[in-house]
């Protein structure tokens, strides 16, 4: 029931129309199907997804930035040639560049 190539209309009659499709209720034929079931028209395909869909960057990726404070306070899990070079950032961001 769940094959990607198209069955028959599980309903046993003879007079079937159209292209077969999976439903919740299993396959059927235009004719058979939900939305001819209730009288409505073909429902026509969308537009899909917008061209920029994939390329959009995410704003889960904008939380994830490593912040040098955290990482030299120890609030933030690193490596430990990470966290010596937060240190150092976090220093000369404090002393300025020429105090050192």
């Amino acid at each position: 029931m769940s094959a990607r190539t198209p069955e028959l209309c599980d309903i046993p009659a003879t007079n079937h129309d159209g292209e077969t499709h999976f439903y919740v209720n299993g396959w059927k034929c235009d004719r058979h199907s939900p939305w001819a079931a209730k009288g409505q028209p073909k429902p026509q395909p969308g537009p899909g997804a917008p061209a920029g869909a994939w390329t959009t960057p995410s704003p889960i990726n904008d939380s994830r930035v490593h912040d040098n404070r955290a990482v030299a306070s120890g609030k933030r899990r690193s490596s430990p040639h990470t966290y010596r070079a937060a240190q150092a950032a976090v220093d000369t961001q404090q002393k300025g560049p020429t105090q050192r």
